[in-house]
């Protein structure tokens, strides 16, 4: 259900703006959201989960929030992560 090590370093290679950064809002969406894509499989065969959902709907507010603070500080950075991400707006 959790990503693993290998998963989790490719998308930091893939979404960090420079060398060993791991922190930046974009690659913490990043693996947010494969984090969403794995619990969202998860609960289409387990649908009375209900704690699995309470920490995905969790996980789905702390994203959007994220989101929100990189569309502050750049719109276009913000609109270049979700195309790249596929998410929807």
């Amino acid at each position: 259900m959790s990503i693993t090590v290998e998963r989790k370093q490719a998308l930091i290679g893939e979404y960090a703006i420079k060398e060993n950064d791991t922190g930046s809002p974009e690659v913490q969406v990043a693996i947010l959201s494969e984090r969403i894509k794995n619990l969202t499989e998860h609960l289409k065969t387990h649908k009375k989960d209900f704690h699995s959902r309470r920490g995905l709907l969790i996980m789905v507010g702390q994203r959007r929030r994220m989101l929100d603070y990189v569309k502050g500080k750049s719109v276009s950075r913000y609109e270049s992560l979700i195309a790249r991400l596929g998410l929807r707006k």
